[in-house]
């Protein structure tokens, strides 16, 4: 098996958690203050990892042009764009919306690879992608197939507007970061993938900093109050996040980030083993199409 399936696998999870641990955060940040939690506390894990990296175990850190820092800027920004939409979306209280249509990133992604970064996808992934999204749609409202042509019809909905948008930063995100990932001349693809995030998130506390200072500097005092929870949700964004650079550095990015849409099933889990409810049959359908879909990518690949 390709070293990027199960990073990306792992990626998806670490993600899963982070999403959900952020989601509760938001009863006491605003959506900016939510979205910065995650990289002022993972910003100094990924740096660390560069540093044990570099110092620990010999590795030679690639220089840095140019090139590279614009596409990690460009990529860091788009990303903050589209976590913060995404949490709006989410806090106009209607998670299925923004979850189906923030999803629609696969779709994008696979564009940005084909005519930008000259990575064409092969017809079957294409279709594998498609199949995903169905999956992920129908277990975003929890396997009802009436809320589900709801959700789909009600395109001019703010919560569609926001994820479709999400959608389309987060892919931009995700081309960039496999960009970035490119221009570094030389390193093995820990220390390129590491390098990406640890430049990347360091961009980010900046940007967002200076935002704050200027919206909301009363934010910075809540996070710093409510630190103990906040915390956690900047190490599984730092975790999850390595796993997407370091899977973007092996492999095209419409791809990882098509295998990682299993993250909804691992959603579908949790809720039952958990909350021991038991699963309807839409659910089931939906976790088949989102796995029968990876499946499809992974042998079309």
């Amino acid at each position: 098996m390709p070293l990027w399936i199960p990073i990306t696998i792992a990626a998806a999870l670490f993600q899963n958690i982070r999403t959900t641990m952020q989601q509760k955060i938001r009863g006491v940040l605003s959506v900016d203050g939510a979205n910065f939690i995650r990289y002022l506390y993972g910003a100094p894990l990924a740096l660390s990892m560069l540093a044990f990296l570099v110092w620990g175990t010999g590795r030679e850190m690639p220089p840095l042009s140019w090139t590279f820092v614009g596409l990690v800027t460009i990529a860091g920004l788009a990303q903050i764009i589209a976590t913060s939409l995404m949490i709006h979306a989410f806090s106009l209280r209607n998670y299925a919306v923004g979850t189906v249509y923030s999803k629609t990133e696969t779709v994008f992604v696979a564009l940005f690879a084909t005519f930008i970064a000259s990575e064409p996808l092969h017809f079957w992934s294409w279709i594998g992608i498609l199949i995903c999204l169905s999956g992920v749609a129908i277990l975003s409202v929890r396997g009802s197939f009436t809320n589900i042509r709801a959700v789909l019809a009600d395109l001019m909905h703010k919560g569609a507007l926001y994820g479709i948008l999400s959608g389309l930063f987060f892919a931009i995100a995700a081309g960039t970061i496999r960009e970035a990932s490119k221009a570094l001349p030389s390193g093995d693809f820990m220390t390129r993938g590491i390098t990406v995030l640890a430049v990347m998130n360091t961009i980010q506390i900046v940007l967002m900093v200076v935002w704050l200072s200027r919206s909301d500097s009363s934010q910075f005092h809540k996070i710093g109050v409510n630190w103990r929870s906040s915390i956690w949700v900047g190490v599984f964004s730092v975790l999850g996040s390595a796993g997407w650079a370091l899977a973007m550095t092996l492999e095209n990015a419409a791809l990882v980030r098509a295998v990682g849409q299993i993250e909804l099933v691992f959603t579908f889990i949790a809720s039952h083993l958990v909350l021991k409810e038991r699963p309807s049959i839409g659910e089931w359908i939906g976790s088949l199409l989102v796995v029968g879909g990876v499946v499809l990518i992974l042998v079309a690949r």
